[in-house]
């Protein structure tokens, strides 16, 4: 078989995806493997499909192993769902992160550190305990926490919350694929102690090391920060601002420990012992462990980890002199590291590298065919020199140019789904990005090691060395802000469905390896592939005819977000303050496809409900933007809407006016109540049959109103949010609406944003189902053909409220 390793590491694969739908006892798995493995030595014409069983049950046994509770001390059987104050001992297991926030234009810092449990204390008893906790503070922890340190941590430990709204980064189950289930969280670094201990050498070496590559330039600025970044994995400067051009222009993996940097170390490593003409045992011998000690200096991340895997298995290959087969020695290493960590498979990274790698080594070659036979086409049988229509001395330079559009559009084909699926992000641009940035990078490593070789001996080379490797970095960060801003050249798309990724991977293999016209069945493979195509696309349009409602309760300011069914355009009302639109309802948007709303609906004349149109406006633009007729008391209300009324698509709603479907009720056209919140733009519409009633804020005189001018007013949904000063939602006019289901969208923080226990009771009383943005989160709530749901962001059913007896009770 020429690649044997191929169907090793799919049948392992196969029983780590098993262990994920279901884990038995483990003693069972570990029988039925031993069972197994008795038999395919005892019986030799059955041993081929018995290994293939054992490989199976391997990955399995190896999954729930893995993910399972296996001590009786588990956190997971000690702490529950609740916060609990704890005071929690264990050793730090990976080098402490930390990582830059702004606000404001301000820089604050939060570190967090990974610790192996060893003992906890509720009440001063200590008792055992093991698990993993992810420990975070504000501020920079001092250097006497490395990792291997035992520590000493006090503060409110509880599981990782679930995502924000719909679609968005779910840490809970990211950290859950760690092995990570709670997180403490502390007020400082007060709260952590720890003993006197020496740093180890990878800890020594990254302070120094930051030194060094600060000699000879003038200050700590961006360039010098994501130049330790590039070099040390030293991850705080990946503020959201940094990070989003270099993922709009698709070069952020230049600062991942991944294959790419893995892959240019080694190259510059085997490059420059060749040129002194050592041989390849020695070579090997030389860059092997240096690859390794890189990735321990690092703090071995798994990036980091996966990537020297790969390289090992690829250079002990060449220093064998064995032929080199990339497909076979990326499934190698897979094994690997499917076996040390199974989790691995569903980490981004993982999936990143390999399916990447692996559409190179498939997809590379005949892109580069296909480029070199277009560029320098001629008479096959002549002498290269004779063929081309080109001079002699550019087939060097245009071969490398070749070379390297063919890798980065190999790679980037490689990753569209996933790019996609986690991301939410479809980057052409990065085809010519990686062409410029990639070869900058590695001018970058070079420069920025011929720093860390010098530093000791000769810092006056060094600082050359460093502000070559700045002069690179600043053109890579000026280049990756352009090219992010390329016309057309990066989209927001929706996630697709892990079956649409599975499907484009298989038909893209198919396709490139030929096999599929090899095949003996291939009409038969071209028919299912069809089919799955066919019926793919039906699901899809079938969700065409849903209508959604985002509601995410945004600080007690409620965004309605809605993705009405066909090819109707998004709608938004309200975006919350600045912060909230940056760093929540940006994002939202973006993980929903958005890259123009249709309309935008400042419907609460308040800053916690319009302060962040213009950061929205600037990002993500809408064809309409509407706002009220009635006056309003804010400067800053009335100088949006000033500059908002000199852009196409604007628009002064009132009373009866039609916007995108719904229907304006409020402000009249004569209202000019002194309350903001009274003046609020009321919106209603039916979908699929369902009336829907979005009262984002209304105080009590705009309640009075509303029911004066609409007497026969009547909603099934209602959507509501917390006035300043009023109650919503009074008695006479839910009398009138008789609403089915009420959201009302406060908040766990602030406080004042919540619905008091008053309003509470109130509403309890009523033969009407209440559901509080406080107790679940954001809401989605779906209109199909046939019915209707009310969801939280990960999927679940919305929680109704629990009896309320005291305002204590409603304490976090």
């Amino acid at each position: 078989m020429k690649r044997p390793l191929l169907p090793v590491a799919c049948w392992l694969i196969g029983g780590i995806l098993c262990g994920e739908l279901a884990r038995p006892w483990l003693p069972l798995l570990f029988g039925l493997s031993f069972a197994v493995a008795l038999a395919a030595f005892a019986w030799e014409r059955g041993r081929a499909w018995l290994l293939c069983l054992l490989l199976f049950l391997a990955g399995w046994t190896d999954a729930s192993w893995h993910s399972g509770i296996l001590s009786p001390h588990d956190l997971r059987l000690i702490l529950g769902e609740q916060p609990r104050f704890v005071t929690l001992r264990g050793v730090i297991q990976a080098p402490p992160t930390q990582r830059i926030f702004e606000r404001d234009q301000r820089e604050s810092w939060h570190s967090s550190a990974l610790i192996e449990a060893e003992e906890i204390s509720f009440d001063g008893n200590w008792q055992p305990a093991a698990g993993r906790v992810v420990a975070g503070t504000p501020g920079i922890l001092p250097t006497n926490f490395f990792e291997g340190q035992r520590v000493e941590v006090a503060g409110m430990v509880q599981p990782p919350h679930g995502p924000f709204a719909r679609g968005m980064f779910n840490p809970r189950a990211f950290y859950e694929r760690e092995g990570v289930f709670f997180q403490l969280q502390t007020t400082g670094a007060g709260d952590w102690k720890a003993p006197p201990a020496t740093w180890p050498i990878s800890e020594q070496f990254r302070q120094w090391a930051r030194k060094t590559l600060a000699l000879g330039l003038p200050g700590e600025d961006e360039p010098l920060r994501l130049t330790w970044t590039l070099l040390l994995d030293w991850k705080a400067p990946l503020t959201g601002s940094v990070e989003e051009p270099f993922l709009r222009a698709g070069t952020f993996h230049i600062f991942a420990v991944d294959g790419l940097r893995i892959g240019l170390l080694a190259g510059i490593g085997i490059g420059l012992l060749r040129l002194l003409r050592l041989p390849r045992a020695l070579g090997g011998v030389l860059v092997l462990p240096a690859l390794w000690f890189y990735a321990g200096l690092t703090g071995w991340p798994a990036s980091a980890v996966r990537a020297a895997i790969m390289a090992s298995v690829l250079i002990l290959g060449w220093v064998c002199r064995r032929p080199i087969d990339l497909i076979n020695s990326l499934f190698a290493a897979a094994i690997i590291i499917l076996l040390w960590d199974p989790a691995q498979l569903f980490q981004p990274g993982f999936q990143l590298s390999f399916l990447v790698v692996l559409c190179i080594a498939i997809v590379l070659p005949k892109v580069r065919l296909f480029l070199r036979g277009w560029l320098f086409k001629g008479d096959p049988l002549l002498p290269v020199a004779l063929q081309a229509r080109w001079p002699v001395w550019l087939y060097t330079p245009a071969s490398y140019i070749i070379d390297t559009v063919a890798m980065s559009l190999a790679a980037w084909v490689g990753s569209i789904p996933l790019a996609a699926y986690y991301f939410h992000l479809f980057t052409p641009v990065s085809v010519p990005a990686n062409c410029v940035v990639v070869p900058a990078t590695a001018l970058a490593l070079m420069s920025g090691l011929g720093s860390l070789l010098t530093g000791a001996w000769f810092p006056a080379l060094a600082g050359l060395f460093n502000n070559a490797t700045w002069v690179l970095m600043k053109f890579i960060l000026s280049f990756s802000h352009g090219a992010a801003q390329w016309p057309s050249g990066n989209w927001n798309i929706a996630a697709p469905s892990a079956g649409a990724c599975i499907f484009y991977y298989v038909a893209l293999l198919l396709l490139a390896t030929g096999w599929i016209f090899r095949a003996r069945h291939k009409w038969a493979i071209l028919a299912a592939l069809g089919t799955i195509a066919v019926v793919g696309t039906i699901h899809w349009s079938l969700g065409w005819r849903v209508a959604r409602l985002d509601i995410l309760p945004v600080n007690g300011a409620p965004v309605i977000f809605v993705d009405a069914p066909g090819r109707e355009g998004k709608f938004l009302v309200d975006c919350g303050n600045e912060q909230s639109a940056r760093d929540l309802l940006k994002p939202f948007l973006c993980a929903q496809g958005i890259n123009r709303l249709a309309g935008l609906c400042l419907a609460v004349g308040r800053m916690e409900f319009f302060g962040g149109a213009r950061l929205l406006l600037e990002n993500i633009p809408a064809k309409d933007t509407l706002a009220g007729t009635a006056p309003n008391r804010s400067t800053a209300y009335r100088d949006l809407v000033a500059k908002l009324s000199r852009t196409p698509g604007w628009r002064a709603v009132k009373d009866g006016d039609q916007v995108d479907g719904w229907t304006v009720l409020q402000p009249g056209p004569s209202d000019k109540f002194a309350q903001a919140d009274d003046n609020a733009v009321v919106l209603r519409r039916e979908f699929n049959g369902h009336s829907v009633l979005l009262l984002p804020a209304l105080g009590r005189d705009g309640q009075d109103a509303l029911m004066q001018r609409h007497p026969d007013l009547h909603a099934e949904f209602v959507i509501a949010g917390l006035p300043a000063r009023d109650e919503p939602l009074c008695e006479p006019l839910l009398d009138q609406l008789k609403p089915r289901v009420i959201v009302l969208a406060d908040a766990k923080f602030p406080a004042t944003r919540r619905a008091p226990p008053k309003l509470r009771q109130r509403l309890a009383r009523r033969d009407t189902r209440v559901v509080y943005g406080r107790d679940n989160g954001a809401l989605t709530l779906e209109f199909l053909p046939d019915g209707w749901s009310l969801r939280t962001a990960d999927g679940q059913p919305a929680v109704d409220p629990q009896p309320i007896a005291s305002e204590d009770s409603l304490n976090p």
